[in-house]
């Protein structure tokens, strides 16, 4: 059957099709928001790759740090480790000094704690300091 002349069917319009029409104005302003947008991606991107760099540095300096605590932490056991070897010695000697006084034996025995004493709390203040507690 054919159509008749007169009629035109028009073809259903969904709102995509529609073109909003926009003032200048909007569009002006639109443009800004546009530019602010990609310039707070780039700002954002910037302060992503500055932590990652500042992190990386972080870390670095840290390993050089324990490497350097490791070191003094070292010498500082073998002082310590000397001084209870003194300590050990004057210790054998009470048993072979039976004509020498205790009170003597006592106090050189007592120094040497004393002094190793110091130097562990010094050595574990250190730490401490360098670990911000």
């Amino acid at each position: 059957m054919a159509t008749k002349p007169g009629k035109k069917r028009s073809k259903p319009t969904s709102g995509a099709s529609k073109k909003t029409v926009m003032s200048g104005e909007a569009r002006a302003a639109y443009g800004e928001i546009q530019k602010g947008v990609k310039s707070l991606e780039k700002s954002i991107t910037e302060i992503q790759r500055n932590v990652l760099k500042a992190e990386k540095k972080i870390e670095a300096e840290a390993r050089i740090r324990v490497r350097e605590l490791r070191k003094e932490a070292g010498v500082q056991v073998g002082v310590l480790k000397a001084k209870r070897r003194d300590a050990a010695r004057v210790l054998k000697s009470v048993s072979t000094a039976a004509g020498e006084s205790w009170q003597e034996i006592k106090q050189s025995a007592d120094a040497i704690l004393a002094d190793a004493r110091s130097t562990a709390t010094s050595v574990i203040d250190r730490f401490r300091s360098a670990l911000g507690r």
